[in-house]
């Protein structure tokens, strides 16, 4: 069961205490102080009160100057005044200056008075509930936008009247977005130079959305795919669009290293030393050609990575060959281990012929020892 509401009563004078104490002590907690300083340091003591009930005139400091205290330091907590009808004007511009929630002329109606109390009970209630909503949706937004950032994909939301709704690192980066983009018309928020190029892309040709491929002046150029594609409200009617840009400024880079792969994994030749070393020049080459382009994307660095591996498997390769071919009983177990990463970093689930009998050749001189001190590859 929650706790009750909890209000404090601020008044010089100890029989006003006791009768609110008595009017509301059955439906919320009743806190009560006879000075506005004591009762300041109270709810700093006690924590959060939904409402504070207060004189207007006490010898310390009237009701409006205590009242807008408690603005300054609980803006949360509703705030009441009891005032008679000579104090009105100072008790209006209260009101107009948001320090009061309401005021009670003396000598009030209990009935009123109950009224009064529970309506500001009642709003402090839904503000805290709305501060809480705010809370979550701001922490949910920002666990979103982490999410986002970490896509390997562009992703740009546009509402139906063309403002930017959201925006992930990569769709900034790639289409020149500003950080502060979100809430921007989408044609101020692109670059002069990209924007000629990307509004007219952005057409929703079929409900399927549509395909464009660009080269955009960012950074030192970068090529992008776009796909645009039609959100819709749940009942029906335009939401407004989505835009997934894909950097493949890399992919004639990956057309190369996949030729690569494919020829030594096809290589019918007797020998094929020549072919693993031809290819770590031309992986060395496509690890430096990745290296200078001008953009940064996931799809490059996973390339980059990719080659990187494929080196590596070939040089683990030709060591442990030159290891069985020249020494007569190399360590087994350090050749075994690298064989087996070697393997792992290849690319492919197909390996050169060459480098399986290779594979067979050195589990067969770790269970017998034999080694004919032949070159395989």
């Amino acid at each position: 069961m929650s706790a009750r509401p909890r209000i404090l009563v601020v008044d010089d004078e100890e029989a006003i205490l006791e009768t609110m104490t008595f009017t509301f002590e059955d439906d919320y907690e009743v806190l009560t102080s006879p000075s506005p300083r004591a009762a300041l340091g109270l709810l700093e003591r006690e924590g959060p009160v939904a409402v504070v009930i207060s004189d207007q005139r006490m010898p310390e400091m009237t009701g409006v100057e205590f009242l807008a205290r408690v603005f300054a330091l609980h803006p949360a907590t509703v705030r009441i005044i009891l005032t008679g009808f000579a104090d009105m004007d100072a008790i209006i511009h209260s009101i107009n200056d948001g320090h009061v929630y309401a005021y009670i002329t003396k000598p009030w109606e209990p009935d009123q008075l109950k009224q009064v109390v529970r309506r500001a009970v009642d709003h402090h209630a839904l503000a805290v509930e709305n501060e809480r909503l705010v809370g979550d949706l701001r922490g949910a937004n920002v666990f979103l936008e982490a999410v986002m950032d970490e896509l390997d994909t562009g992703a740009l939301a546009v509402d139906a009247d063309g403002v930017v709704r959201a925006a992930n690192r990569l769709a900034r980066d790639y289409l020149g977005l500003s950080d502060v983009a979100r809430g921007q018309a989408l044609e101020q928020a692109l670059p002069h130079a990209v924007r000629e190029r990307v509004l007219p892309a952005l057409s929703l040709d079929s409900d399927a959305g549509c395909y464009h491929e660009m080269d955009l002046p960012i950074g030192r150029g970068v090529r992008l795919r776009l796909h645009t594609r039609a959100l819709a409200r749940p009942g029906g009617g335009p939401l407004g669009r989505v835009i997934l840009v894909r950097e493949i400024s890399h992919e004639p880079v990956r057309r190369k290293l996949d030729a690569v792969v494919e020829g030594l994994v096809n290589a019918a030749d007797v020998s094929l030393r020549e072919r693993l070393d031809a290819a770590q020049s031309e992986l060395a080459a496509l690890v430096r050609e990745l290296g200078e382009m001008g953009v940064t994307s996931p799809g490059r660095a996973e390339l980059r990575d990719r080659a990187s591996r494929t080196q590596t498997a070939i040089e683990y390769w030709v060591a442990v060959d030159d290891a069985l071919s020249r020494e007569a009983f190399p360590d087994a177990q350090p050749l075994l281990d690298r064989m087996r990463l070697a393997n792992q970093r290849w690319p492919q689930q197909r390996l050169p012929e060459r480098v399986r009998e290779l594979a067979r050749r050195v589990e067969s001189y770790y269970e017998s020892g034999e080694n004919p001190k032949q070159s395989i590859l």
